[in-house]
């Protein structure tokens, strides 16, 4: 199984178009140490050649653009494409605005929770992907899936379960009750495996907190990605970027006695990759006090184009 990151960054990418905290700064004076990042995204195959999408973020494009392996086949006539599927982990625009750069007839299947299908069912922008191309298949949380296209199989499974989290911001005004309408569906977390060689892997890039149910599925795993928005809770407070802190937003922070370097402390998972990261984020840095925490932990920083083998 492959796996290549094609964006790495929250929502805004690094740099952010309108800031100018250090890290954005850095980046556009070309400093050492410290390299641009997209909106995070994620690709999966079986074989190198199909591949699924795990979030379609704005920025899919570019990043399908900028990698070899997304390239159309010409002796498959004047259009075509190799991804072939789409899962999403909830209705943030973040992850779900890059779908409309996959409006131009490529067909493929389309996974999410029933709540993000819903949700993108009553916006009509979405009718550009045409039902007659484009599939939505629902996911029920806690049950295995094969990945298709159609009648073809694409190799790999998917299960999806639910993760503390919020309803996506654009959604806020109509949830109810409590936690801003934190329902089940709302954010899932995604188990990938290939059938074939028994590989697998945790994707969360979005998560307010690590719970007893999280930890305990988790446990041993052999690789997690996971969500990296912010080192501190109120780190966009501190820079004077935002009133919210990071579990106002429905990220948990990577520090703190209840943040994800102590949650995953005792879990045993045997590579850990942090993604999601927000550009207010020093961990961002190699070389920084927050990178070396990191890794010391045994945690990896994700980057545009890092690739994984299973």
């Amino acid at each position: 199984m492959l796996i290549k990151i094609l964006g790495s960054a929250a929502g805004g990418g690094l740099p952010q178009v309108n800031c100018t905290c250090c890290n954005c700064a850095a980046v556009r004076r070309g400093d050492p140490g410290i390299a641009a990042r997209t909106q995070s995204s994620l690709a999966v195959s079986a074989d190198g050649k199909v591949w699924t999408l795990l979030n379609a973020s704005p920025d899919i494009r570019q990043q399908l653009a900028a990698m070899h392996e997304f390239a159309p086949d010409p002796d498959k006539g004047p259009r075509s494409s190799p991804v072939e599927a789409v899962v999403l982990t909830n209705g943030d625009l973040d992850h779900v605005a890059g779908l409309l750069s996959l409006r131009e007839g490529i067909r493929f299947t389309l996974y999410a929770s029933r709540e993000v299908l819903a949700a993108l069912d009553v916006n009509t922008v979405f009718d550009v992907l045409d039902r007659a191309v484009v599939h939505r298949s629902a996911l029920t949380a806690g049950k295995s899936a094969k990945l298709c296209n159609g009648d073809r199989e694409l190799g790999l499974e998917v299960e999806s379960f639910t993760v503390p989290g919020k309803v996506a911001l654009y959604l806020e005004n109509a949830a109810a009750g409590p936690g801003l309408g934190t329902r089940e569906g709302d954010t899932l977390g995604l188990r990938i495996t290939d059938p074939r060689s028994g590989a697998a892997f945790f994707y969360i890039p979005g998560c307010a907190t690590v719970d007893a149910a999280l930890a305990s599925r988790l446990r041993g795993a052999s690789l997690v990605l996971f969500d990296g928005t912010l080192f501190t809770d109120d780190e966009m407070i501190a820079l004077g970027l935002s009133s919210k802190t990071g579990r106002r937003m429905g990220h948990i922070s990577m520090s703190g006695e209840e943040g994800s370097l102590a949650a995953f402390a005792s879990l045993g998972v045997a590579r850990k990759v942090y993604t999601h990261i927000n550009n207010s984020n020093p961990a961002l840095r190699e070389g920084s006090p927050e990178r070396r925490t990191a890794e010391a932990a045994g945690w990896e920083i994700a980057y545009d184009g890092m690739e994984i083998r299973l």
